[in-house]
């Protein structure tokens, strides 16, 4: 004859309800942080990639003494230009293998001289490809920062 432990404890349905609600909380303060991460990844990159074509025009323009004008815009980095002032010491490939996209797949807009800088102004539009907008939408500009 087997004897039965009256000792033997479970979870009541309260104890359960009460454990799924605090998960649930948790869910909802954690998961809106995770899911802003990639927008903010996205801005950190387009910064990045403007930073990266500053330098790159720094060579052009050390180079060639002048910047690629707003027509020939920064495909002026990855192949010589053929319209406008040509550059006479080009180097064989470029200064990049190709332009990058910003990080929302639009391109990057170019201006020479530009109206926030005598030099140039390289802008993304953001998430919305619009000018203006805030947060992911937002402009990044190469004069802020």
């Amino acid at each position: 004859m087997k004897k039965q432990c009256s000792d033997a404890r479970g979870f009541t349905l309260i104890e359960i309800m009460v454990v799924v609600v605090i998960l649930g909380i948790l869910a909802s303060i954690v998961v809106p942080k995770l899911l802003d991460r990639p927008d903010q990844a996205r801005i950190t990159k387009a910064q990045l990639d403007i930073k990266g074509l500053e330098e790159s025009l720094g060579m052009f323009k050390l180079d060639n003494g002048f910047y690629p004008t707003t027509e020939q815009g920064l495909n002026a980095l990855a192949s010589i230009p053929s319209t406008g002032r040509i550059p006479a010491k080009y180097p064989e490939g470029g200064y990049l293998k190709k332009v990058p996209l910003d990080p929302w797949e639009g391109n990057y807009l170019y201006l020479s001289p530009g109206p926030h800088s005598k030099d140039y102004d390289i802008i993304s539009y953001g998430a919305d490809r619009e000018s203006g907008g805030e947060g992911v939408d937002a402009d990044i500009n190469s004069w802020e920062f």
